[in-house]
């Protein structure tokens, strides 16, 4: 009988030796006990105001708020000597500035002096901070980032850890979608994409150009557009007069959500319409007057998972919404990974560091959740609504997937 949520992230599955000496390490070689101190100080720079607040208030602030609030009602995180500190959040709004996340972020460890600092939303915020958070010794949980350089910036701070993957994962699992969909004859080979000038829709599209290229696709309409950008008409026509079944836009939640209204009142419904962050967000198909079946993003659930479908519920019940389709999950598991990791080794960022790059734990993933070279690959690529659900879907269904369901009905 599987555990629950609950009991399940509460698991530890390290040998007696590892946990005696994780005990000596925070007790003794880090003079660390949990009698020198009342709590534990976690600080955070996140978008409360300005363009990304939406994919933030959706993606991470409401999961850190969740954690922080089970944590406490539990008694205060564990140390490795069995006793429990309550955690005190301290949070600064970023504006949606670069500059001011990464003030934020040097005002938490040189003033604040906090123990552990949570990542920002977005990944050009989080590489942003990156620099600084190696330089100051805080493990980086990159949550809400995409990027192929993982390998290279773990090489280079080997304290940041990603969560998301890369866009040639993405862009990879997307193709081979493609591609079983015209030699089944259900699309052309051409495709119109567009992208958000900022680092998701440069890397994204960095990554799509030669995976559809080498897959026989030709690009016939290729944009970026600003990030301000909110009149996507132009954009929409030229899309359409491109004679492409295939229509991709790598963007963010308020691109996401004008373009899909935009679509709808251009009449514009291509054989497959995959779009960016806010796709798969709950509150997605009341943006789209529910004509949401077919449309496809990053991300997606197994809706067979159970501990997924607790962590749902409980999200639900606590934050009083249900979490998006995607990265929701993804900052969850961190959390707890961060959770398990200082019951284990304490608070000493280095040794919280080392046990996340090799430890082994349970989460809202699975009871054997792991970093392969501080990356998490266990990640569902391609979403897809279907019958009210933004499901995980592949070309043929698959462990975690179902069929994906093409060409994409028209606008309701």
């Amino acid at each position: 009988m599987k555990k629950s949520l609950f009991e399940a992230a509460r698991m530890t599955r390290r040998q007696t030796t590892c946990a005696l000496a994780a005990l000596a390490i925070a007790a003794g070689a880090h003079g660390v006990v949990a009698q020198e101190r009342d709590k534990v100080t976690i600080g955070y720079a996140i978008s409360k105001s300005g363009p990304n607040a939406g994919g933030a208030d959706m993606t991470v602030t409401p999961n850190y708020e969740l954690w922080v609030e089970e944590v406490n009602a539990a008694g205060g995180l564990k140390l490795p000597d069995g006793s429990q500190l309550p955690i005190e959040v301290i949070a600064y709004d970023d504006r949606s500035s670069a500059e001011e996340v990464v003030r934020a972020v040097e005002r938490l460890a040189t003033q604040d002096k906090v123990d552990i600092i949570l990542p920002p939303w977005g990944t050009g915020f989080n590489l942003a901070v990156a620099p600084l958070m190696a330089r100051f010794g805080y493990p980086h949980l990159a949550g809400a980032a995409v990027t192929d350089k993982a390998s290279d910036f773990v090489e280079r701070w080997d304290t940041s850890f990603w969560f998301m993957g890369g866009s040639v994962d993405y862009v990879s699992a997307f193709t081979e979608i493609l591609v079983a969909e015209r030699e089944a004859g259900r699309i052309n080979d051409k495709i119109a994409m567009v992208s958000v000038a900022d680092g998701f829709g440069i890397d994204l599209v960095k990554a799509a150009r030669p995976s559809f290229e080498a897959a026989g696709f030709d690009v016939t309409y290729d944009k970026s557009f600003p990030p301000e950008t909110s009149d996507f008409a132009t954009i929409l026509n030229e899309a359409a007069s491109s004679e492409a079944d295939t229509f991709v836009a790598f963007s963010y939640p308020p691109h996401t959500f004008a373009l899909t209204k935009q679509a709808k009142v251009a009449s514009y419904s291509p054989q497959v319409f995959y779009l960016g962050v806010g796709a798969g967000f709950p509150v997605y198909p009341g943006i789209a007057g529910g004509s949401v079946e077919g449309v496809m993003s990053l991300g997606g659930i197994d809706p067979e998972n159970e501990l997924n479908s607790a962590y749902r519920a409980k999200h639900e019940e606590v934050v009083g919404r249900a979490p998006d389709f995607w990265g929701s999950v993804l900052i969850y598991a961190s959390l707890q990974m961060l959770e398990q990791t200082i019951e284990r080794v304490g608070l000493d960022k280095a040794a919280i560091a080392a046990e996340l790059s090799s430890g082994t734990f349970s989460t809202v993933l699975g009871e054997e959740t792991r970093l392969e070279n501080n990356q998490l690959r266990a990640i569902n690529w391609v979403g897809q609504w279907q019958d009210g659900q933004f499901v995980a879907v592949s070309p043929e269904g698959g462990e975690g997937t179902v069929a994906v369901k093409l060409p994409k009905p028209g606008w309701e």
